[in-house]
């Protein structure tokens, strides 16, 4: 029940995905050193394709992204422009620009939701939203964004690497919201303001039980009905505590303060 210690190594699954978009590149025309900024250049299509190619290998994934979208742009009807909206979207989280990327994955599945490469696009807007996730003292709108979005990957292709993946990194982003909690709680338990700190502690035993917060929630919930006078709730908490965590530190300082703020009562 413990939050195991995950790898974050958000570029493998897209990497594996960009090699397969690729395959084909190599017959459709010749090599040679990426040329200037050809962003704006009206260009044949296989030309501009593999000159983006060239950019994103070399490293320059900003001009990479722009010269993809003018792949879509100068040859949309092309069979290439289906392609560069998707390795488009890999330039645009690669050079970090989450915000651009997700659209144009978005964009890719609103012309294209039955291609193959469906599910990777819906993978790549979870990850961008996933590398946003923030310090818990910052506002958490890209972590829930991220819950949702995982979510979708696993909901839509179960038997996927991508699904495999989003799994795991639903225990990071749980674990995320749940010490959002656990913030906003200790600060109204701290006010004096025990009865809202006791929804905060609640949501986290309820909706994160997987997470490592739920031994201090339980320990929380002890403390704020023992302050509010209830400490037949305060019991009931401590019992939980007890039965999933008893050898925890939490457990311990539970047993304590329920002997000595209601001794009449047991804490299992």
């Amino acid at each position: 029940m413990m939050l195991k210690a995950l790898g974050r190594h958000p570029l493998r699954a897209p990497v594996l995905a960009l090699a397969a978009l690729s395959i084909g590149l190599a017959g459709c025309g010749g090599g040679g050193k990426p040329k200037k900024d050809v962003a704006y250049v009206a260009r044949d299509v296989d030309t501009l394709y593999i000159t983006a190619k060239q950019r994103l290998d070399a490293g320059d994934s900003k001009q990479a992204a722009a010269l993809f979208d003018e792949v879509e742009r100068q040859h949309p009807y092309s069979p290439w422009a289906r392609r560069a909206q998707l390795m488009g979207a890999f330039s645009y989280y690669v050079a970090r620009d989450y915000a651009k990327s997700v659209q144009a994955a978005q964009r890719f599945l609103s012309v294209h939701p039955g291609n193959k490469d469906a599910p990777y696009a819906y993978y790549l807007v979870a990850l961008c939203y996933y590398e946003q996730i923030s310090d818990v003292r910052r506002d958490q709108k890209d972590t829930k964004q991220a819950l949702d979005a995982l979510t979708e990957v696993i909901r839509r292709y179960p038997a996927t690497q991508y699904a495999t993946d989003a799994k795991l990194k639903l225990d990071l982003v749980n674990d995320h919201l749940a010490g959002k909690e656990m913030e906003i709680g200790r600060f109204y338990e701290h006010s004096g303001k025990f009865l809202a700190g006791t929804i905060r502690f609640r949501n986290v035993v309820d909706k994160y039980q997987a997470t490592s917060h739920v031994p201090e929630a339980l320990y929380r919930l002890v403390e704020s009905y023992l302050a509010l006078g209830i400490p037949e709730e305060a019991q009931k908490a401590a019992a939980v505590l007890g039965n999933n965590y008893p050898g925890s530190e939490w457990y311990e300082r539970s047993f304590k303060l329920m002997n000595k703020k209601a001794p009449g009562t047991k804490a299992i």
